[in-house]
Parts: C-alpha cells; sequence; structure tokens
C-alpha cells in the first residue's frame, strides 16, 4: 500500500499500525441538534457524543439503546493504539484506505489520544482479515 504526500505527490512509508478491539455492540444515532445528551448514553465501554448545527450525534452501547431513537446498529469498534502527537500524519488513513480498497464500510472517530474505526457487525472477519493483510496486528488491551 502507497500513501501519497500531497504536497508533493511522492510516496510515504506505510504506517503498520496495532489496535484492539472494543467489546460489544454498537449503535450510532441521531439526535435533533438541539436535543440534550440522553441519560442512555452515557455508559458502556465507548461513547462518542459530538453535537453540530445540524445533529447530535452519539456513538453508544447497542444495548443502551431506546428503540425509537434514529440509528443504526450492528457496527463494531476497533481501537488505535496510541497515543499519536498531533504533528503525526497519515495514521488513520493508513488503516482506512485498506478498508476502503475492500470496500468495507466505516465510522471514524478521534479523540486527543488516538482513533476509533467502525464497521458493521457482518464485515468484522473480512475487516479483520484485511487489516491484518495490511500489515496491522491485534493485540489484546
Amino acid at each position: 500500500m502507497l500513501l501519497l504526500n500531497h504536497q508533493d505527490d511522492e510516496p510515504q512509508k506505510r504506517i503498520e499500525l496495532k489496535f484492539s478491539f472494543v467489546p460489544g455492540a454498537f449503535a450510532i444515532c441521531k439526535l435533533p441538534a438541539s436535543a440534550p445528551i440522553p441519560d442512555w448514553a452515557l455508559t458502556g465501554p465507548f461513547i462518542s457524543v459530538t453535537r453540530t448545527v445540524e445533529e447530535l450525534s452519539i456513538v453508544c452501547h447497542a444495548d443502551n439503546l431506546p428503540r425509537d431513537v434514529n440509528a443504526e446498529s450492528h457496527w463494531i469498534c476497533f481501537k488505535l493504539q496510541g497515543p499519536f502527537a498531533f504533528s503525526q500524519t497519515g495514521i488513520l488513513a493508513s488503516f482506512i484506505a485498506p478498508l476502503s480498497a475492500k470496500a468495507i464500510p466505516i465510522f471514524a472517530i478521534s479523540t486527543f489520544d488516538t482513533d476509533y474505526v467502525l464497521t458493521k457487525e457482518e464485515f468484522a472477519g473480512f475487516a479483520l482479515q484485511t487489516l491484518q493483510q495490511a500489515g496491522h496486528q491485534l493485540v489484546g488491551d
């Protein structure tokens, strides 16, 4: 796999990353932008809450999800083993490029220290195989 440096279009060295699974199944929810952050979204091994002027987006453990919420369920979550310095470039791109090349859909979230990549449960085995073939290493947390 080659990554291109956008400044001069010369190939960059591939970054091989360590990653782990975040336990459980997850849901990606969309609420109105003005909605309060619901209590049901605030427990679990991984939570992400993002508010924009258009929406309140929540990633939470699928078991917490009420039936009446607009959501996509049945996602698994990979955690890249950071932390990564803000000056490091190409981290997320090197992880999702092999998935994109195999048409595996993803939902990516970045935090201060690392990145999380979710994919639908139906792609879990294929995604894991694709990532390992690209040189990324699954590790225990």
